[in-house]
């Protein structure tokens, strides 16, 4: 596995995940599976920053000891998880507004966008889990030049489907074209 440490046989955790409710997994599980692809350890916990105060703040202060590099924390409706979390720990919060309300999640985006300065949470877009799984990848790349390198790759495969994709739609475009003939 590239740039990845072991820790006692397993992927050494770098990044926290953080749900405020289990009814998030839906949306949660495509960080996990992003984080998973790229090799990348993660430990995932519920704790809601209303519900179970403690639990998450004591979550978000031990995090950096413990030796995680990131927190993910994915919250619907108030959506205050992210913030709270961010108010006690040092290390890059990335946000993901969870659609779950009559408000489809709007409520949740500007909970985390909106936060005070010196407060910052990173804010994907709306059940933009794998999105923030990429971007702690990102985080994680700046000091694993083998991460980066795998996320290059990546990016150079999303290219590569575009332009498959593009192939696809001309040959339908010719095929209309010579189907049709246009009189003037």
């Amino acid at each position: 596995m590239l740039g990845v440490e072991k820790d006692e046989g397993f992927l050494k955790k770098q990044v926290l995940v953080i749900m405020g409710s289990d009814s998030d997994w839906s949306i949660m599980k495509k960080t996990l599976i992003t984080l998973k692809e790229f090799a990348i350890g993660y430990e995932v916990h519920v704790a809601s920053a209303h519900r179970t105060t403690d639990c998450a703040l004591q979550l978000a202060r031990e995090a950096e000891q413990k030796g995680f590099a990131v927190i993910i924390a994915g919250a619907g409706a108030a959506a205050h998880l992210p913030g709270v979390l961010a108010a006690v720990t040092p290390l890059p919060v990335i946000g993901i507004p969870i659609n779950s309300t009559a408000l489809q999640g709007v409520d949740a985006l500007y909970a985390m966008v909106q936060m005070p300065a010196g407060i910052p949470v990173a804010t994907v877009a709306i059940d933009g889990a794998k999105n923030a799984a990429l971007l702690a990848l990102r985080i994680l790349s700046v000091q694993d030049s083998a991460l980066r390198q795998k996320l290059i790759e990546y990016k150079e495969q999303l290219a590569a489907e575009v332009t498959r994709k593009d192939e696809k739609i001309q040959n339908l475009v010719r095929e209309i074209e010579e189907k049709v003939s246009i009189k003037s």
